[in-house]
């Protein structure tokens, strides 16, 4: 049994200042990581020749299984060559050809070909028995023999595929498995994801060839294959479909359900049984009673609604799982045996008291506070060097209090969704991106007959091979305007094939009036979309709030983030701001929130944590905090002072410099300029102009009344670019720095609320300008707080 040291041990101890180190990175990698400009710790555990032990697909496991993992030999050639006779060197498969836990760490270009090959002895088989060999992915087209017999060829990146041996083959001797890849990255239109010939920006290194598991099944003629699974915890049932291969007389299914052990957390740490890397369940059931049953062949698949038993519901704070262990008989004798487990959930879309549509789980809105997730790692690219690896990230998202991810423009292995499931925590599932983009204002794309195909074919592919994980909860095809073409169409077309999910047609930019999210992008943001009456409206991409740290990037210099950062406390405060500007959103009808990002990605430094996952780069138990509000009863608004974005009122304004006492209640600003807030010039973003203010300084005064009580905490609304002072009734409450690019809310202190008269005030600020745009605009709320 191989353990997964208490899931994943590399989980960091929560700080409360400074930078979080997780652990030092390794200084020696596994022998045959290729040396690199950055490391994760875990590459020092690779075996080069049994890396990635672990059963590769959770959800359909058969007891006997071969990883086919570790040492190929490999050659490069020109597109045009056959089969090489002189082998360059050996890979470690599964790592990319680029990566360096590859052993090799080099690129190919579109006029190049990509070999792999070892020797494979297959098992001598019975009569009526076959095998199957299995890819998790390769990227891009693989063609696979095996002596000099073509077992088949697949186009496609991110979908998993097989192919059957024949039974010639399961001989007991000696074979030669070969499998070619041609991969044009961006030179081609196929679904590429992030990758480009020439990185950089928001663009990173390319992947070619094997990027994650191969392995063989020895199956009998008759075996079980295209397990479905859709569990409704509101029904309490399981619908069961399952295809068979094979002579279908005398066929019958046994199924046996046992709830899985429920997972435990200690002082921030999950405890996770052992898991058997080589043949076992993946997780473990637990001692209740099963619950078990037969179904007879109907049409060539096994079909039915099996009613569960008092039903748990899968949910982010109790991710309750059903272990199904599946038994095919033949006449009575067994013939095959498949070991999955589901989750008993249900989505989706409504209007709440106040007519907004809000995306519910289980028939109750949860806010979806999510991280968008690349998948990207230093050493091993799309490939974590080890499980543990693997659900690291996942594990950092749940303890910093997110309950949502967003795998962008990437699929990842089997194993990190089931990771997903067993933590509890949400996946929106972008479709990898390819071919050409749209501007916001562009029409669709017209794309080619063959790319169009491409794309659908494989989409179509990794629903299937994704659709039975009860953590995906989204569909998203279309991101940014990347590849975006027949939008209508696609959302439909999605929505057919998986009407148990939301479908997030366009996230961000080229928005059509399809699916069922009205979905923004805003950096920093945060922001809201207008609301739609037939869709829910979301954020999908927001925060980039940058920090390199020194010692844990991929280049030393010239790294980049949307909005950057000195050190953890400035970072940790910028994201507090982000939050609590979040907050009032979700009152208004903002059903999730996405934060770039997981990770550090090459130069991009936006990350939580650094590119090596060595550093937690904002204060832990602050962000958990901060998030943990979110989650709570939206709390009671009351405007003390509305600002232009809501109210647009009259101030007292001047751009010569006033005499000292300016901000004071009794001072005579009669002789002021007065106009409409708020102040500054055209195309400030977030500004709402409406008196131009373009001189490097500006003073405002305005009085107010207000006679209700005193109830919630007090915060100063202000959009500022650039540094303000702010005084109530002549005291100072806020000296704020720098710009925004929006309206925020800043929390006042509680003396701030002694200052309220239930008469008249006055309200003065000031704010300077140095360059770029520039805007000041303000308003006082309170904040109440509903019991829990």
């Amino acid at each position: 049994m191989a353990s997964l040291i208490a899931a994943c041990l590399t989980l960091y101890a929560l700080a409360t200042t400074g930078f979080q180190e997780t652990q030092s990175a390794p200084t020696t990698p596994s022998a045959d990581a290729k040396a690199g400009p950055l490391l994760t710790r875990w590459a020092a555990d690779v075996d080069p020749n049994a890396p990635l032990p672990e059963h590769p697909r959770p959800q359909f496991q058969r007891e006997d299984w071969i990883s086919l993992n570790g040492q190929w030999d490999y050659a490069i050639s020109e597109v045009d060559a056959s089969r090489p006779t002189q082998w360059q060197g050996k890979i470690t498969v599964p790592f990319a050809l680029e990566s360096q836990l590859s052993g090799v760490s080099k690129r190919i270009s579109e006029t190049q070909l990509l070999w792999y090959r070892r020797d494979l002895v297959l098992p001598a088989a019975e009569e009526n028995s076959g095998a199957l060999l299995h890819f998790g992915a390769v990227d891009w087209k693989a063609t696979i023999w095996l002596d000099d017999f073509l077992l088949g060829e697949h186009s496609g990146g991110y979908d998993a595929f097989s192919f059957a041996v024949p039974p010639d083959f399961l001989d007991g001797q000696s074979h030669q498995l070969v499998v070619r890849v041609w991969d044009p990255t961006d030179s081609g239109l196929q679904p590429r994801g992030k990758q480009v010939n020439k990185p950089g920006g928001i663009w990173y290194t390319p992947v070619s060839g094997i990027w994650q598991s191969v392995w063989l099944e020895p199956v009998a003629a008759q075996h079980l294959r295209n397990l479905r699974l859709k569990g409704s915890y509101q029904k309490s049932t399981l619908e069961l479909a399952v295809d068979v291969a094979g002579e279908a007389d005398g066929l019958r299914l046994h199924y046996r359900i046992t709830p899985m052990q429920e997972l435990q957390w200690q002082d921030g740490r999950p405890l996770l049984q052992d898991v058997d890397g080589q043949a076992g369940q993946p997780f473990h059931a637990s001692d209740g009673p099963p619950q078990k049953g037969s179904i007879g062949l109907r049409g060539g698949s096994f079909r039915d609604n099996i009613q569960i038993e008092a039903a748990m519901p899968w949910t982010p704070e109790h991710p309750n799982l059903y272990v199904l262990e599946l038994e095919l008989t033949r006449n009575g004798w067994p013939v095959d045996q498949v070991k999955s487990y589901f989750g008993m959930r249900d989505l989706a879309m409504q209007k709440d008291n106040n007519g907004v549509q809000r995306l519910l789980l289980n028939r109750e809105f949860i806010f979806q506070l999510g991280l968008l997730d690349q998948g990207f790692w230093p050493d091993g690219l799309y490939t974590a060097a080890t499980d543990e690896a693997l659900c690291e990230d996942l594990i950092v998202a749940k303890n910093l209090g997110f309950n949502m991810l967003r795998k962008h423009v990437k699929v990842e292995p089997s194993r990190w969704y089931a990771w997903c499931d067993r933590l509890g925590l949400l996946v929106w599932q972008d479709m990898p991106s390819g071919d050409r983009y749209i501007g916001p204002n562009d029409p669709d794309l017209q794309r080619s007959a063959a790319s169009a195909q491409q794309f659908e074919v494989e989409f179509d592919n990794i629903i299937d091979g994704l659709q039975n994980h009860s953590s995906i909860v989204a569909w998203v095809p279309f991101n940014e305007g990347w590849g975006q073409y027949e939008t209508a169409r696609i959302a439909k077309w999605v929505r057919q094939k998986d009407p148990s999910r939301w479908i997030n047609a366009v996230s961000g930019w080229a928005d059509r009036p399809v699916g069922q999210m009205l979905d923004i992008h805003a950096y920093p943001g945060p922001a809201i979309p207008p609301l739609d009456a037939k869709r829910a409206a979301v954020l999908g991409e927001f925060g980039g709030l940058g920090l390199p740290v020194e010692g844990h990037t991929w280049q030393e210099k010239k790294n980049w983030g949307y909005r950057s950062y000195d050190n953890a406390d400035a970072l940790t405060r910028a994201y507090e701001q982000l939050i609590i500007d979040l907050r009032p959103m979700i009152s208004d009808g903002l059903n999730a929130a996405i934060y770039t990002q997981v990770s550090d990605v090459e130069i991009e430094v936006n990350g939580l944590l650094t590119y090596d996952r060595a550093v937690v780069k904002m204060h832990a138990d602050r962000v958990r905090q901060i998030n943990q509000m979110l989650y709570l009863p939206p709390p009671n608004y009351y405007p003390v002072l509305e600002d232009a974005e809501d109210n647009p009122r009259d101030w007292n304004y001047t751009t010569d410099a006033p005499a000292d006492d300016w901000m004071k209640p009794q001072f005579d600003d009669t002789k002021w300029s007065r106009a409409q807030a708020g102040f500054g010039t055209e195309g400030t973003p977030g500004a709402v102009v409406r008196t131009v203010w373009d001189s490097p300084q500006i003073w405002l005064r305005r009085a107010f009344g207000w006679g209700g009580p005193p109830r919630g905490v007090l915060h100063l609304r202000i959009h500022h670019d650039e540094d303000c002072q702010v005084y109530l009734n002549g005291v100072l409450i806020a000296a704020l720095k720098g710009y925004t690019t929006g309206y925020v809310l800043v929390p006042l202190r509680a003396e701030h609320m002694d200052l309220l008269n239930t008469t008249i005030n006055v309200i003065a600020a000031t704010c300077t300008q140095t360059g770029g745009g520039q805007y000041l605009d303000l308003g006082l709320m309170l904040v109440e707080e509903l019991p829990q």
